[in-house]
């Protein structure tokens, strides 16, 4: 029986773009305190440890992109001594938010009024005066833009992030609901990876 040509030469098909969303390890600061963009060092062993999982988990050529906050700068590096093909690239936009005058301080201190204020405006009131939801996730979406880009045009390479609880959020209501829904009570993720491991996501829009 004969065998279509066009159908015996059809290229495979290319592997789906993956988006691996890493989380640094645990930070050095007291439990109840409020820290976004305060640049908070994490514990040096477990970055160790994380980073030795992550470079035995990542294909080659991927395409690594951090916070540059160093609680997550520190794992990047980490990582790029234990696999010196994974150049790491930092990248603002992977911030975790900016909680304004609330950073540094224990949120029994801030208060439930004022707490309640930005639960009750959670899309557009900026906690602290630093930073809305609805700016961060603008920002989060110009990274993944960017993120879809560098793969379309590099290929098949897996994208990671090492970032924060945040900004792993922000990317499954993204990938979900895209950036002009504002979240409604009760819908906004809750899940983010441990500190120091990862989920995968897709990266098709």
């Amino acid at each position: 029986m004969a065998v279509n040509a066009d159908v015996a030469a059809a290229p495979p098909l290319p592997p789906p773009p993956r988006l691996w969303l890493v989380r640094h390890a645990a930070p050095l600061i007291e439990p109840g305190v409020c820290y976004g963009v305060r640049d908070v060092a994490a514990d040096p062993a477990a970055t160790r440890a994380a980073a030795q999982r992550l470079a035995s988990a990542l294909p080659t050529a991927a395409l690594v992109w951090h916070s540059t906050l160093q609680r997550c700068e520190l794992l990047a590096l980490d990582l790029q001594a234990l696999r010196p093909d994974l150049a790491p690239n930092p990248d603002t936009r992977l911030r975790e938010m900016d909680f304004g005058s609330w950073e540094g301080q224990a949120w029994d201190a801030i208060g439930k009024p004022a707490i309640d204020v930005w639960t009750g405006a959670f899309h557009t009131h900026a906690p602290g005066g630093g930073e809305s939801l609805q700016a961060m996730l603008a920002r989060v979406d110009r990274a993944l833009h960017a993120a879809r880009q560098c793969h379309a045009e590099l290929a098949a390479r897996d994208v990671v992030w090492i970032t924060h609880a945040g900004v792993a959020r922000c990317v499954d209501w993204l990938l979900a609901h895209g950036p002009s829904a504002p979240p409604e009570p009760g819908t906004w993720p809750v899940h983010a990876p441990a500190w120091g491991h990862w989920v995968i996501r897709s990266l098709r829009e």
